[in-house]
């Protein structure tokens, strides 16, 4: 007589979890240490300690899992901030940035993640696009005047990251002085100002 087979129930944050930490890990370390030139996919599986074929399976090649690792790396997980004032909450969100990047290996990561860049759109300026529309969205609904997405983008982000992928790192009090020249170039002015 057979007995019957319980299912087994997956474990949250089973083995693939475990593996993709891992690797994760190990291409962040390689970067690091190498550069993103010298990173190969035999290179970050020998270091993880797991198949090369394992890497190439999830992630395709070293450029599919340098863009994953470094969207899941460099975008902050928080709140947008919401204060009322436009400016108050780009100020903010910039500094937390500046200061999420500025932690040890995302300078890193974000310059390797650049450099595969190319012509395509990254998930980290997207995801940087979604969050200056709702900032954005969200005090025109106020009925604001705003600078507009692009301008938030190319005024804010743009200096922050060139300074943190050419430079040797941001203070967030550069945050400020972006924001201040960013109504001024925008011809607006923060509902902190009237």
């Amino acid at each position: 007589m057979a007995t019957p087979q319980t299912p087994q129930n997956k474990r949250p944050g089973g083995r693939s979890a475990q593996v993709q930490t891992v690797v994760r890990k190990a291409l962040e370390e390689l970067i690091a240490q190498e550069g993103r030139d010298k990173v190969t996919v035999p290179a970050v599986a020998e270091r993880a300690g797991v198949s090369a074929s394992s890497i190439y399976r999830r992630w395709g090649d070293v450029n599919g899992l340098l863009d994953e690792t470094a969207t899941n790396r460099l975008d902050p997980n928080r709140p947008l901030p919401e204060t009322g004032d436009l400016k108050a909450e780009l100020t903010a969100w910039a500094q937390e940035l500046i200061k999420h990047l500025n932690k040890p290996g995302n300078a890193s990561l974000l310059k390797a993640a650049a450099a595969l860049a190319g012509s395509e759109e990254t998930n980290c300026l997207k995801n940087r696009r979604n969050e200056a529309t709702l900032l954005v969205s969200r005090a025109q609904a106020r009925g604001d005047a705003t600078p507009t997405v692009q301008q938030v983008l190319d005024h804010m982000m743009a200096p922050i990251i060139y300074r943190l992928i050419f430079g040797a790192g941001v203070e967030p009090a550069l945050a400020d002085q972006l924001a201040s020249e960013l109504f001024v170039l925008a011809g607006v002015e923060p509902a902190s100002w009237v």
